[in-house]
């Protein structure tokens, strides 16, 4: 069998079962290279889970090549996230992230294959995300569409984006000076995404990266393309994750879905707004609700 060949990176810490659940679906393509960011522990009994990882990895190395950047200290999710995955993109020109919670239906390698390569030079496609919110969307008229939205379960991007992440947003109130968020997203959506980013990373609320990356696509007009059937399930709910911590929340019944190749393409690439209204109340809610738990846990 041919080996995939699109770099895929793993981001974890502190849960060796559901790594090694991702782990194995992600061998089933045959992987040339496999990276892993680990992070460091809070405490000893996280220690322990580390160390569990760490020897998984060390075992499977021997079957497949696995690059890690294995850390001594706790740098947190924002932190460690965001720095393991440009240490990604500084070797790699395009890539598949996935965290370790993030389990991949196996059509999900494949998707992002052909629209990386599809959408390699196109300036106005920033990433390729695995997960619909909504599991299923209009899939009578193509196998993806595209929103102004993005989501990190399970994700493809290019360097030409992420070379330009910065993780304190530094030129943030130059942008909203411009009307930065308004003319991107116009004013209603632009002011629910302007206080979401303001709360969470000007003033600290949240220990995510993945805001700043909205920050970015958004700053430059991106867009996501979003697979009409979901094919990602994140397994990672309950009291050991670092934002899914309620097993009741919305997405938990979401599936990993199949889907046939070749892709059905969608010519039309301009945001579906029905789809991004609906998810940005939602996004807005879910935000307000991970900055509580990350206050209560922090």
């Amino acid at each position: 069998m041919t080996n995939f060949n699109i770099p895929i990176l793993l981001l974890t810490y502190n849960r060796p079962e559901l790594l090694e659940r991702v782990f194995e679906q992600v061998v089933k393509i045959h992987p040339e290279k496999i990276y892993v960011v680990s992070d460091g522990p809070k405490n000893d009994e996280d220690a322990l889970k580390i160390e569990r990882s760490r020897e998984f990895l060390s075992l499977k190395s021997r079957e497949y090549t696995i690059i890690q950047l294995n850390r001594n200290e706790n740098l947190g999710c924002r932190e460690s996230v965001s720095s393991g995955i440009s240490w990604f993109f500084d070797q790699e020109e395009m890539g598949i992230i996935l965290e370790d919670d993030c389990l991949p239906s196996e059509s999900f390698f494949n998707y992002c294959a052909e629209l990386l390569y599809k959408y390699k030079n196109d300036e106005r496609i920033y990433s390729i995300s695995g997960f619909n919110q909504q599991n299923e969307w209009k899939t009578k008229n193509a196998d993806y569409f595209f929103s102004s939205l993005g989501n990190c379960w399970g994700w493809a991007s290019w360097r030409r984006c992420w070379k330009d992440y910065d993780v304190d947003i530094k030129d943030f109130n130059e942008f909203v000076s411009n009307n930065g968020f308004k003319n991107s997203l116009g004013s209603h959506l632009g002011e629910i995404k302007h206080n979401m980013i303001h709360n969470g990373v000007i003033k600290n609320e949240s220990d995510s990266w993945a805001l700043q990356w909205g920050y970015l696509r958004h700053k430059n007009h991106g867009l996501t393309c979003i697979p009409s059937k979901s094919l990602i399930k994140n397994i990672g709910f309950g009291k050991d994750a670092t934002h899914t911590k309620d097993h009741h929340h919305p997405f938990e019944n979401v599936i990993a879905n199949e889907i046939t190749f070749p892709l059905k393409e969608n010519f039309f690439i301009v945001p579906d707004m029905e789809y991004d209204n609906l998810m940005f109340k939602r996004e807005n809610l879910l935000n307000r609700f991970f900055q509580r738990i990350w206050r209560v846990f922090n």
